[in-house]
């Protein structure tokens, strides 16, 4: 086994999670795929184990993700290593329903009723085999929120042992604030997409927030769905964000031959540099990738190499 990945506290808490998470959203193949085969959750299985060898302590997985599969195949990972679970954070989401679900007709949407959220969690633990979810989040913003619903639902949820801690994903500053003022504890974590391509939350607000009320600023897709990875560099038609990742190979590339790591490593300690602590969700399922990944905390890069990066990912200069 590798050695441990650093840790840091979630949010406020005193929950330790590593400095990586894994996420499982890919562990179940392409997204609205079938039921996967055997071969797909042989992959998926190697890539949970795989990561958990690397030194991972925090899954990331959603109820949707692969229509169910992806929490089924993470509890029969729990099954194969048994010890796993005692070292491990399971976080997992809610919120997003299908279209035609739970009838014919019924459109593609996002439900915070009390109902939905608890349903939901009843459905990830049975999934998972497990009898808690160490943190429960929001997917996505649901326009119809009723703050006074979901505190009534996370209540119940941990009053009932079910669930741990909570927080939320793809949140706004306004949204967080609206949400934190119902709740009788903090949210923990804001999971957001932030990535070199794409620094958007480093002046929305919400890195601000984050640091601020210490709140754990999750990164998905932080190497841009592949984009950010030396061998999977392709922008087709889109010659504006391929005029950008040219800029940006320019700087990486000197950055990875000083550091003897890859694009995707230097991507990741790009975000590991801000002070908000940051946590990059990885989402490889090929072992050899998520091994890579866990090195990207071995070094740090310097203030003048994170702002050398800065501009080419902003597409202008500072003023």
């Amino acid at each position: 086994m590798n050695p441990p990945i650093p840790k840091i506290p979630l949010g406020s808490s005193g929950i330790q999670s590593s400095r990586l998470a894994y996420g499982c959203w890919r562990i179940a193949g392409a997204e609205g795929a079938p039921e996967p085969d055997n071969q797909q959750k042989k992959i998926g299985l190697n890539a949970i184990i795989a990561a958990f060898e690397a030194g991972f302590t925090l899954f990331d997985l959603a109820d949707i993700y692969g229509a169910g599969w992806c929490e089924i195949i993470f509890g029969q990972a729990l099954q194969e290593v048994p010890e796993m679970r005692e070292k491990i954070l399971i976080a997992t989401k809610c919120g997003i329903r299908k279209p035609d679900t739970p009838a014919i007709g019924a459109p593609y949407r996002y439900d915070f009723s009390a109902e939905y959220i608890l349903d939901s969690c009843d459905g990830s633990l049975k999934r998972m085999g497990v009898d808690h979810i160490d943190l429960y989040m929001l997917h996505r913003p649901d326009f119809l929120m009723d703050i006074q619903e979901v505190a009534k639902a996370f209540s119940k949820l941990q009053q009932s042992g079910k669930v741990s801690s909570f927080g939320v994903s793809n949140f706004t500053p306004t949204q967080v604030n609206l949400l934190q003022s119902a709740l009788g504890s903090r949210l923990l974590v804001n999971q957001v997409e932030v990535h070199l391509l794409d620094p958007f939350t480093l002046t929305d607000g919400t890195l601000d927030q984050c640091q601020m009320n210490r709140i754990t600023p999750m990164a998905w897709s932080p190497l841009a769905g592949g984009r950010l990875d030396v061998e999977r560099f392709d922008y087709g038609a889109d010659h504006e964000l391929k005029a950008k990742a040219t800029r940006l190979r320019s700087i990486m590339d000197p950055l990875a031959e000083k550091y003897r790591v890859t694009w995707a490593e230097i991507a990741l300690a790009w975000l590991l540099k801000h002070p908000a602590k940051i946590l990059p969700v990885i989402g490889s399922t090929q072992p050899k990738r998520i091994k890579m990944a866990a090195t990207a905390t071995d070094f740090e890069i310097s203030r003048e190499e994170w702002y050398s990066l800065l501009e080419p990912a902003l597409g202008h200069r500072l003023p």
